[in-house]
């Protein structure tokens, strides 16, 4: 295996991808095709179920494919160094698994014995994690409980961004953070939302129904459209609304 740079200008591409469980019958993706491209933003969308998330766990090799293949900046994803890995590719999941452990142990999460670590403080800082060390007993150094039950979920989040942001150098950390928080389109994101204010920005949505695209294109096109996508962005649209009384 290596950790050779990319080689084409995808930054992930599923190639007739199909994913179970183990254990179970059930495929939960099935055929799936994607290329995201380098600088390209994409937004997963669909319904409880539907495979988002099991999508982008594939890409962030937390499991492999049953079928097809997962190709990352052009390298099969089997042949990238897990170091390498981490260091190209940050993942900042919806629901975070935190551990029973303190807070910096969550943020080093996935960094192997005598790897060189990051500047923690710094990446927290980064994260919008300064505030909340302040308050902390102990600052980094505090434990969290299992699955972080004495942080706030917008505390959990901000400990998934430092995670994301502890395996990148200061310069594509600047790009991850302008990208989250303004959806600049310099790097490639890959998002499964159903915020609004992220699908109308994005260069492209995918539409998944029960383990397959079943649409792909702007939110113009998908809104004109009508169908799932449609039904799915107005039904936001309510939610976002009822939110804001």
């Amino acid at each position: 295996p290596n950790g050779a740079p990319p080689s084409s200008n995808s930054a992930v591409e599923l190639r007739g991808v199909g994913f179970r469980y183990p254990g179970t019958e059930r495929m939960v993706l099935s055929g799936v095709d994607l290329v995201l491209r380098a600088g390209e933003s994409v937004a997963i969308v669909g319904r409880t179920g539907a495979g988002k998330t099991t999508l982008l766990h594939l890409v962030a090799r937390l499991y492999e494919p049953t079928e097809g293949s997962v190709l990352l900046g052009g390298v099969p994803a089997e042949r990238w160094r897990r170091g390498t890995l981490r260091r190209r590719f940050g993942v900042v999941p919806q629901e975070t698994f935190l551990f029973s452990d303190t807070l910096r142990a969550n943020v080093l999460f996935g960094f192997e014995d005598g790897e060189p670590a990051p500047d923690v403080a710094h990446v927290a800082a980064r994260a919008g994690l300064g505030p909340d060390l302040a308050q902390l007993p102990d600052g980094l150094d505090t434990s969290i409980g299992e699955r972080g039950v004495t942080l706030s979920g917008g505390q959990k989040q901000r400990v998934a961004l430092a995670r994301a942001l502890a395996s990148v150098d200061p310069g594509t950390e600047e790009r991850i953070l302008e990208t989250l928080f303004t959806l600049e389109r310099r790097p490639a994101i890959l998002l499964a939302t159903h915020r609004r204010s992220a699908l109308l920005r994005v260069d492209r949505v995918v539409v998944l129904d029960r383990g397959r695209i079943v649409a792909s294109g702007t939110h113009r096109e998908l809104i004109a459209g009508g169908g799932l996508y449609a039904d799915l962005y107005h039904r936001e649209e309510m939610v976002e609304e009822l939110e804001a009384l």
